[in-house]
C-alpha cells in the first residue's frame, strides 16, 4: 500500500505539472461559485473541470468550500442485538457473565474503541459490532470514518480503552494496522489491538507479527469474538500485575 500511494502521488505531481494550471483553477472557482449561488449545472461544470485535468479530490474540495462535508453521526444503538437474538441464549448469557466478572475483577467494564481507518467508508459492520458489544457488557467508543492511525491512537489514549477493534474492508490492513500498533506502543498504551472484516487468511500471520492480537474473519460469531477478547484481556492484565 505504501508503494501504491507513492506511485499515485507521483502521478498526481506529474498531472499537475503538465496541465494548464490557470484553466484548472478557473474551472474549480466556477464550481465553488455555482455551489454558492445555486445557479448553473454542477454536472456540466464538473465535466469541464475533469477535462481541464482537475482531480476528483479537487472537484470535491471546490464544492466542500461552500457546502462543507457530511459527517455521519456515530452512536451505539443499545438493545438491538439482544432484542434480535435474546438474552437467554446460552452463548450470550455466558458472554454477558464473562463481561460482568471482568468488571468485578478489574473495577470497570471492558472498554473497546471501534475504529475505521484510511479510505474505508464501509461502516455497517463496525456499527453492528459496536451495538452488539454494548449489549454484551462492553463500554463502547465509536471512532469517525476515514481516521488516520494517529487519530485512532489518540482517541484510544484519551478514552483509556482496553481494546482497539479495527474494522477493515478496504485492503489497507497491512499498512495501517502496523502503524496503529506502533503508535500505541510508542505512547505507552497497553491497549490490545484486534481487527476484523474482509482480510485474506494469508495476511493473518503478518498481522500477528505486527502486534495484532486477534483477527476475526467473515462468519465469526459475535459472542465468540467478545469472549475471546475478554479472555485475552484477562490474561494480559494478569501478566502485567505479575510483573
Amino acid at each position: 500500500n505504501t508503494k501504491v500511494r507513492a506511485a499515485q502521488e507521483a502521478r498526481l505531481t506529474k498531472l499537475r505539472a503538465s496541465r494548464d494550471g490557470e484553466e484548472a483553477a478557473r474551472c474549480l472557482r466556477a464550481l465553488t461559485a455555482a455551489a454558492a449561488s445555486y445557479e448553473g449545472n454542477l454536472l456540466d461544470l464538473s465535466i469541464n473541470a475533469a477535462r481541464a485535468r482537475c482531480t476528483v479530490g479537487e472537484i470535491s474540495d471546490a464544492l466542500e468550500r461552500q457546502w462543507g462535508r457530511f459527517r455521519p453521526a456515530h452512536g451505539v444503538a443499545s438493545g438491538v442485538y439482544l432484542s434480535e437474538f435474546g438474552s437467554s441464549e446460552p452463548e450470550i448469557e455466558e458472554t454477558v457473565a464473562l463481561a460482568a466478572a471482568f468488571e468485578e475483577t478489574h473495577g470497570r467494564r471492558p472498554r473497546i474503541l471501534v475504529a475505521k481507518m484510511g479510505q474505508d467508508g464501509h461502516d455497517r459492520g463496525a456499527n453492528v459490532i459496536a451495538s452488539a458489544f454494548a449489549d454484551l457488557g462492553f463500554d463502547v467508543d465509536v471512532g469517525p470514518l476515514f481516521a488516520t492511525p494517529a487519530e485512532v491512537a489518540l482517541q484510544a489514549m484519551d478514552a483509556d480503552v482496553h481494546v482497539v477493534g479495527v474494522s477493515s474492508q478496504a485492503a489497507a490492513h497491512l499498512t495501517l494496522m502496523p502503524q496503529l500498533v506502533g503508535l500505541l506502543q510508542a505512547q505507552g498504551s497497553g491497549a490490545m489491538v484486534v481487527c476484523g472484516g474482509v482480510i485474506p487468511t494469508q495476511d493473518y500471520e503478518a498481522l500477528h507479527a505486527a502486534g495484532v492480537a486477534a483477527v476475526f474473519g467473515p462468519g465469526t460469531r459475535i459472542p465468540a469474538a467478545a469472549r475471546s477478547i475478554i479472555d485475552d484481556l484477562n490474561q494480559q492484565l494478569a501478566e502485567r500485575e505479575g510483573e
